[in-house]
């Protein structure tokens, strides 16, 4: 989760939002280093603090009045520290602003479209029992688990009552992090998992679909019936099904699509696009829009989205509820037809703002690779990676350092 805009567009407002993109950048499963997906970081290492021990002593007895048992808190402490790290990622976030096509490249990728059907296939039995409790469906729950942690192969491997201290500590929102850190206590205290199990994001998000502890306090549940709501082992149910309950308790509507690519007549007029103008689907289908798939409208409102346009229903609007940013739920509704073995989206995206279409981005990182100089693969989306590519080609010949794209770079390396 995240209360501040991302690179990737991740945005959310209020933390009662559940998932990593809410609480700054941290996301773990959409992170991307410019070209291939990146292998989890080493856990950051405690380092001795005084200032960080004086407010914990401090913060023990805030914790007591706010209903946590001493034994609790000192066990949860009994193996934290300082993380100067979260400190350092949380002052230091590296903004890439993405472009929807962009984003559709890393959210279904075909390495994530891949793994996604396997575990699609793998957990079908217990996504249909998620879906006939709370009317989700199982390829929305897992298209969520896709995008917050790669299928749960990025679950974050920071201890969270560490990094929540030390954010809380900082100062900078420490009344925000103070609350998750409480939120957590309260998680050891009913004994759902110990403080070494409690990993996540450098920013407290945790478990196979990322979420803050205030939200697990509100939407977590314990669908295996074991007695503990787990989101943390390498069993996904819990995780899943907390996923689907918070989607239902938000208003998702069995049945109906999140949205669809549609195509436009010729002479639609602009301003019946946005976000707040949706209309029936007959209404739709009268003014000659269709699906771009062949399959029947749902009412909602339409958008642009750089060339393609996008039919979004009121589910659409439960997405964001998860994640208060339109890239994100238009990620998670495409990844989720992905899954069911649909196809990409259609419409061909026109030029970036550099000038540079998907596939002049493509061939820029080849030629660069070529050249030596690493863009750790070439899926058209210009990341941290590529970026320093484009840097250190351009010292190595003598141009100014901008590590940014362009069609005149790309000339040259021709």
């Amino acid at each position: 989760m995240r209360q501040e805009a991302s690179g990737v567009a991740f945005t959310r407002r209020g933390a009662m939002l559940a998932g990593v993109g809410a609480v700054l950048s941290a996301c773990v499963g959409v992170a991307r280093s410019g070209g291939g997906y990146r292998a989890a970081d080493p856990a950051p290492r405690a380092v001795p603090d005084a200032g960080w021990d004086a407010w914990v002593r401090g913060f023990k007895g805030r914790a007591a009045a706010r209903g946590i048992s001493p034994g609790v808190v000192d066990t949860a402490f009994r193996g934290a520290g300082f993380l100067p790290e979260v400190i350092e990622k949380d002052r230091n976030q590296t903004e890439f602003k993405r472009s929807l096509e962009d984003y559709l490249n890393i959210a279904a990728s075909d390495e994530r479209v891949s793994l996604g059907r396997q575990k699609f296939a793998q957990y079908g039995g217990v996504l249909s029992a998620i879906e006939n409790r709370y009317g989700v469906e199982g390829h929305v729950v897992a298209a969520v688990w896709g995008l917050e942690s790669f299928f749960g192969t990025r679950r974050g491997n920071v201890p969270v009552i560490s990094a929540l201290s030390t954010l809380a500590y900082e100062g900078r929102r420490g009344a925000f992090f103070e609350d998750q850190l409480v939120a957590a206590l309260k998680i050891l205290q009913a004994g759902d998992v110990s403080a070494a199990g409690m990993t996540g994001s450098w920013a407290g998000a945790m478990g196979h679909t990322q979420f803050i502890p205030t939200s697990y306090l509100a939407y977590a549940v314990d669908f295996t019936g074991d007695g503990r709501r787990d989101i943390w082992s390498e069993d996904p149910s819990d995780a899943l099904a907390s996923t689907a309950a918070y989607l239902a308790r938000s208003g998702w509507t069995r049945g109906l699509p999140w949205g669809m690519e549609v195509t436009l007549p010729a002479g639609f007029a602009p301003g019946l696009l946005g976000r707040g103008k949706g209309r029936p689907a007959a209404d739709w289908e009268a003014r000659g829009v269709r699906s771009a798939d062949g399959r029947a409208l749902a009412g909602g409102s339409i958008i642009a989205g750089g060339g393609p346009y996008f039919l979004l229903t009121q589910n659409f609007a439960t997405i964001l509820r998860y994640n208060n940013a339109q890239n994100y739920a238009i990620g998670v509704g495409h990844l989720s037809d992905r899954l069911l073995g649909r196809g990409g989206v259609r419409a061909a995206f026109g030029p970036d703002a550099s000038g540079m279409t998907k596939a002049d981005r493509q061939e820029l990182q080849r030629l660069l690779t070529a050249r030596g100089f690493d863009t750790g693969g070439t899926d058209g989306v210009i990341g941290a990676k590529t970026a320093a590519a484009i840097g250190a080609y351009e010292a190595s010949v003598g141009l100014p350092v901008t590590g940014e794209p362009s069609l005149e770079l790309l000339r040259r390396l021709r």
